[in-house]
């Protein structure tokens, strides 16, 4: 029989970056009440460009073909721009435990997504501990507390759907990008492309909403730009390129996770039982779905 090696290096990277998009959600609430959504998330692009632009020259050395250019702009299409949008305006108008429950949906959909697009061997292991982490995701979802009001969670939970549909192919552009460009390069890109996108619907926000720019949300900006968009998308690129995009989306499901983790360590939160129990559902289905699978040798003749 022959085994599959676990990437350890690669799923490590994908730990950091859950850990800290799961932390971003804490930040984002907190950034979009002073200024507006699409405001904070240009602010963010800003902070992610100015930490590339040492590296532009290196950057113009590489050589794109017209497919390479057309998955970069899918890439950058899905995520930031899209993503963002979707995933702004539903914390705007849903509670964070229901945008979990949505949130839990994406490692299903990117399995299937690259079984049918980059040929992926969709196995029985990974459908399963899909399903798990979903059951474990939506559990803690529902089992979650949470004190912010839902304006509108019908239309909020509908946009944060979209977000995942964007995010999926997020994930699958990125899987054939990886095996051509470094993580820096594909980071900075979505970084430098973001800021271009966002920068009229920033213009746009300052001159019909009311708007108050503190040091507290210049420091979340800053945050958002550096740790979550530079560390977070740097880390899940780089696993990418290790790791095939069916398993690596599986640990999405650890984003409501870790956001309940943070909210008890920096909010002083209480885990219940149920979000205990739940949290142990997600990792029990990550571990199946990061399980090797074993392939019987070809007999000789």
């Amino acid at each position: 029989m022959k085994q599959q090696r676990i990437d350890l290096i690669g799923i490590l990277f994908l730990l950091i970056a859950m850990l800290t998009w799961a932390s971003s959600f804490i930040t984002l609430k907190a950034a979009i009440g002073p200024l507006g959504p699409m405001s904070v998330v240009f602010g963010r692009m800003v902070v992610a460009s100015l930490c590339f632009v040492y590296f532009i020259n290196q950057f113009r050395k590489l050589e794109f073909t017209k497919k390479d250019i057309k998955y970069i702009l899918l890439l950058t299409l899905f995520e930031p721009c899209f993503y963002f949008i979707f995933e702004a305006k539903a914390l705007q108008l849903t509670t964070a435990s229901q945008a979990g429950m949505i949130t839990s949906m994406m490692p299903l959909m990117t399995a299937i997504a690259a079984s049918f697009v980059l040929k992926e061997y969709l196995s029985k292991r990974v459908v399963l501990g899909s399903f798990l982490a979903v059951v474990g995701a939506v559990w803690l979802s529902l089992g979650a507390q949470s004190s912010e009001h839902a304006s509108n969670p019908l239309l909020g939970n509908f946009l944060e759907f979209c977000a995942m549909v964007c995010g999926t192919w997020y994930a699958i552009s990125v899987r054939y990008l990886s095996q051509r460009f470094s993580a820096l390069f594909l980071t900075a890109i979505q970084a430098f492309i973001g800021t271009i996108f966002f920068a009229p619907l920033a213009v746009w926000e300052y001159f019909t909403l009311p708007m108050s720019i503190t040091w507290d949300v210049v420091g979340w900006i800053f945050y958002l730009g550096i740790v979550v968009t530079l560390g977070g998308y740097g880390m899940f690129n780089l696993a990418l390129s290790r790791i095939e995009a069916s398993k690596a989306s599986v640990f999405v499901n650890l984003i409501p996770v870790f956001t309940v983790l943070l909210a008890y360590l920096f909010l002083g939160e209480v885990l219940s039982q149920t979000e205990m129990m739940a949290s142990f559902v997600i990792f029990g289905g990550i571990i199946v779905s990061q399980l090797p699978r074993f392939r019987a040798k070809e007999k000789l003749l």
